[in-house]
């Protein structure tokens, strides 16, 4: 389930920063979250590392040229890109901003069944684990 997102004409470290905001209002995670990222400079910067210890998040990166080890975040950028991004035409940001919205937070997260999650929407499998009993 995507949890945090944000949109920015660049990838610097304030639009991972913001993302990372966003999941915590949401989420508000105890210590010991872990959150992993591909090796770009905008999550290995002092300001998003400094945001983690913060909030006692465990930082994992992915090993050097292994677009595997983040196959999660890879596969959502496929999809996104192949079922909403290379069918739209966008003027600016601001006619982005509500597409990606409702692309994300009302279909992506609620609507799309996905096979590796037993053909179950996002935010019904989060609510499996929400309910989950781990010993």
């Amino acid at each position: 389930m995507v949890v945090g997102w944000a949109l920015s004409s660049s990838l610097g470290s304030q639009l991972v920063q913001m993302a990372l905001n966003r999941a915590i209002q949401r989420r508000r995670p105890g210590a010991g979250l872990m959150i992993h990222s591909d090796r770009g400079v905008q999550y290995a910067c002092k300001e998003f590392r400094q945001m983690l210890e913060k909030h006692k998040i465990v930082q994992s990166m992915s090993r050097k040229g292994d677009c595997w080890d983040n196959a999660v975040a890879e596969s959502f950028f496929s999809i996104i890109k192949s079922e909403m991004i290379h069918h739209e035409r966008f003027k600016d940001r601001n006619d982005t901003l509500p597409a990606v919205f409702e692309y994300i937070e009302s279909y992506y997260n609620q609507k799309r069944k996905h096979s590796t999650l037993g053909y179950k929407t996002p935010a019904q499998a989060d609510e499996v684990m929400k309910t989950a009993v781990c010993f």
